[in-house]
């Protein structure tokens, strides 16, 4: 029997199906007017470009979040880098990895979103699985916002 590796580091992938074409569902995500509608409710300053640093202000969670973006490839993927308390990565930052791929001859789009990487320690699981449920948060307020003009976020946390 083979000894299971080591875990080094704690990381997730969750994933969400949007009823909208690729592009538009990508700019809901890059374009800060349009995050603001159903994410950073405080609002989004600045466009996710490569080399860009943005902030990212949630009513519910006051204070302007910097967030340097490392890559943005339209409309396939967003490379993001922020704050991540008990983060592997000695900046204390963890990456942020979004992927948008069409379906359905691109009436619809899979939203695929990566975070890594923190410490496989208590307080690692506890950022990892916090930053899991808030990323889970923003694909279902997504979905609502982009398909039905609906604002979820509004209220949910406060």
């Amino acid at each position: 029997m083979t000894e299971p590796a080591d875990l080094t580091e704690l990381s997730f992938t969750e994933t969400g199906r949007i009823a909208r074409p690729v592009v538009e569902t990508y700019e809901a995500v890059a374009d800060p007017g349009r995050l603001s509608q159903y994410f950073t409710t405080g609002g989004a300053r600045g466009r996710l470009e490569t080399g860009a640093e943005v902030t990212w202000d949630f009513a519910d969670f006051p204070g302007a979040f910097p967030v340097e973006v490392v890559e943005a490839a339209t409309p396939q993927r967003i490379v993001l880098r922020w704050d991540g308390e008990s983060a592997v990565d000695e900046s204390g930052m963890t990456t942020v990895t979004f992927t948008f791929s069409p379906l359905d001859g691109d009436t619809r789009t899979l939203v695929s979103i990566t975070e890594s990487s923190w410490h496989p320690t208590q307080d690692g699981a506890r950022n990892a699985f916090g930053n899991c449920m808030g990323w889970t948060g923003m694909l279902a307020a997504m979905k609502a916002w982009v398909e039905h003009g609906i604002n979820l976020r509004d209220g949910f946390y406060t």
